[in-house]
């Protein structure tokens, strides 16, 4: 999924925050025209900017980018950032149900496997981007992800923008994926506002069932108590948690003791989401260390998740390929994470269950199981909600 394209930026000083519109005769708050026609000034007074097709020798003196190869990707209403290098970003999609706001690529942890790296720098700016953009977001949202980084690493601004995600969209649920760290701290956890603990769920990853190895994949020391303890002081205000699991050579070994130490330790948390490996980020860096092919670890992960189902919690599968998942775990795996990075192969174009599969991140098509194949029984019916 394309979420940036550029072009030759005329009379941009700071970053421009509006709606996509391809009707000229709009008149809008904070509407960007797009265009691959001539610029009528008359016409212009109604928009923050216009982005054309058209060459730069025609430029007029008024907030535009010009040149711009296509606006395929791009949709009516569709919220985008046009920045002074001519660089456009979209930040919300109508037609997705699977729009999130980065809110900082810092960390506090460096896990082995991220799939976006921290970056150490000073991207506040970024948030304050953000005051502006949430505003515009429809009020029929009905999700909404927050990622990092670590987003709670913003302190103040961490809490300004959740708060403003709840007053514009009171109706929309926020998916906030956090290390859980911050929140080992009661003072930090009691600043999540009462109102907003009904639609926000926290996912924060838990590795191992013991400090060592947690420690060691999230290259942190203390973060497996800090998670801990994160994770107790918000069952204590009422949060909705959610606990991660990325599965990879490290971690799969001990998932039947991390998932009794779940129900045992853990009892209010209300999902355990397995997630499959993405190649991307530190993770081919790190492949000896992390790749096992998913189908010698099935049976860890076959006991893992039964488990937790069998004692009465939540647990879901992402990431995964029917294919080399036993059966009897096809009614746990859903079918993407995100619309964005969800494709398929070449072979599984004749696969039988291929619409319930949740295929493959973009970032993994030349790296996979040599066990990837197409489906030929008819097993639809054995996929719960078919």
């Amino acid at each position: 999924m394309k979420l940036k394209t550029k072009g030759l930026p005329n009379c941009i000083a700071e970053s421009i925050v509006g709606r996509v519109t391809f009707d000229p005769f709009t008149i809008s708050d904070n509407s960007i025209l797009l265009t691959d026609g001539g610029l009528d000034p008359f016409v212009l007074q109604n928009f923050e900017a216009v982005l054309t097709t058209a060459a730069f020798k025609d430029r007029i003196d008024y907030p535009s980018v010009y040149e711009i190869p296509d606006f395929n990707h791009l949709t009516e209403g569709d919220i985008i950032v046009v920045h002074s290098d001519g660089i456009i970003n979209t930040v919300y999609r109508v037609a997705s149900e699977h729009n999130f706001l980065l809110f900082t690529e810092r960390c506090n942890s460096n896990c082995l496997m991220c799939s976006q790296p921290p970056r150490d720098k000073d991207d506040s700016r970024l948030a304050h981007l953000y005051k502006r953009i949430i505003p515009l977001i429809p009020k029929n949202c009905t999700h909404l992800g927050i990622t990092g980084g670590e987003p709670t690493l913003l302190g103040d601004l961490y809490f300004e923008l959740l708060n403003l995600i709840s007053r514009e969209l009171p109706n929309t649920n926020i998916h906030c994926l956090t290390n859980g760290r911050s929140f080992a701290w009661p003072h930090f956890t009691k600043r999540l506002d009462e109102n907003l603990l009904n639609k926000l769920m926290l996912a924060i990853p838990l590795y191992a069932d013991n400090y060592i190895m947690h420690d060691y994949i999230v290259q942190a020391k203390g973060a497996f108590n800090q998670t801990l303890n994160g994770l107790y002081q918000l069952a204590d205000i009422g949060a909705r948690l959610e606990i991660r699991i990325v599965l990879h050579q490290l971690s799969v070994q001990r998932l039947s003791k991390l998932a009794r130490f779940i129900y045992k330790n853990l009892p209010f948390v209300d999902h355990v989401a397995f997630m499959g490996l993405e190649y991307q980020g530190y993770t081919p860096h790190n492949i000896e260390k992390l790749w096992q092919d998913p189908v010698e670890y099935s049976g860890y992960l076959s006991e893992a998740v039964l488990y937790l189902f069998d004692m009465g919690m939540n647990v879901s599968i992402y990431n995964h390929q029917l294919c080399v998942t036993p059966q009897e775990l096809w009614p746990f795996c859903q079918r993407s994470i995100s619309d964005w990075k969800n494709v398929y192969l070449p072979v599984c174009e004749n696969c039988e269950v291929r619409n319930q599969c949740g295929g493959f991140f973009a970032s993994s098509i030349d790296f996979y199981s040599e066990n990837i194949h197409p489906i030929k029984t008819s097993c639809e019916e054995k996929i719960i909600g078919d």
